[in-house]
């Protein structure tokens, strides 16, 4: 097989193609909030979210609404949740999250063994990367062009409130809709991710390339082009390994995700573990020296 065979043999299948374009929209999508959820400190919110839009989901099927009006509706249900326990009893807010997120996505798994359907709704919960169908890559490109406009164009209120909510505040921001409106995105990122990954991988697609990305540079712009682009390449990798290997898909993308973390992790020139101990072995010895002479 020459390289050209290797690279255009996959694409020749329509199902591959499509699986191609949903999975390049909702990484990128994904990697740009990712920047925001990383530095305000909404992993475990992202995950909450994330896992809290399922039995919206599958609501939105059973009436025939799009899975978007129900993935908003029970993000924006989840975050409210949270809220309520975490300020009227002793619950710490992580411990809130746990618990609505937990017991959200149980009646999501609940409503989905009692509905019946002509359709498997388990790739709601698993991916179906490969099953995507032109209407379902429409709803992807749609929804993810809005997630995707809305960021870009608010990303400074964005970039301030996740910094200094309070100067946000003292400039005429309102960081309470700010929040609101990220956690809206959230929502409707979930549902762009659902259909490359599912549920259950959601959050890793929301958290692995900003993180990844932070590691790499102290520069939030910077970060805004690192992270979609780490991102993008993983999900190129992934179904490629996932079509010759014959694996999962969406758990073969998010896999290529952990593995690029891992080596920026170990060897970023900034940040890495190797670079970082390094330079603190050089201080000691620079240190040693210094006391010496």
């Amino acid at each position: 097989m020459t390289v050209i065979d290797f690279f255009f043999e996959p694409l020749s299948y329509d199902f591959m193609v499509r699986a191609l374009a949903t999975a390049l929209v909702a990484s990128i999508v994904c990697a740009v909030l990712s920047c925001w959820l990383v530095l305000v400190g909404w992993s475990l919110m992202g995950d909450a979210v994330s896992h809290a839009v399922l039995p919206g989901v599958v609501l939105a099927y059973v009436v025939g609404a799009p899975f978007a009006l129900g993935a908003v509706v029970f993000g924006f249900l989840a975050v409210a949740l949270i809220g309520a326990v975490r300020d009227t009893s002793r619950v710490k807010e992580d411990a809130a999250i746990g618990i609505v997120f937990t017991s959200l996505f149980a009646l999501g798994l609940v409503l989905i063994s009692v509905i019946p359907s002509q359709t498997d709704l388990n790739h709601i919960i698993f991916g179906n990367l490969l099953g995507v169908s032109r209407a379902d890559l429409v709803q992807v490109l749609i929804l993810g062009a809005v997630v995707f406009g809305i960021l870009i164009l608010k990303r400074r209120d964005f970039t301030l409130f996740a910094f200094d909510p309070t100067h946000a505040h003292a400039i005429g921001l309102n960081p309470r809709v700010l929040g609101a409106l990220l956690l809206g995105l959230l929502a409707l990122t979930a549902v762009v991710a659902l259909q490359a990954v599912g549920v259950v991988l959601v959050v890793a697609m929301l958290i692995i390339p900003g993180a990844t990305a932070y590691l790499l540079t102290d520069r939030f712009s910077r970060m805004l082009v690192i992270a979609p682009s780490v991102s993008a390449v993983c999900a190129v990798i992934g179904l490629y390994v996932s079509y010759y290997l014959d694996t999962a898909s969406g758990g073969m993308i998010v896999l290529t995700q952990g593995v690029a973390f891992g080596l920026v992790y170990f060897f970023s020139p900034r940040h890495g573990l190797l670079v970082t101990r390094m330079l603190a072995r050089r201080r000691r010895a620079q240190a040693t020296v210094a006391q010496e002479c």
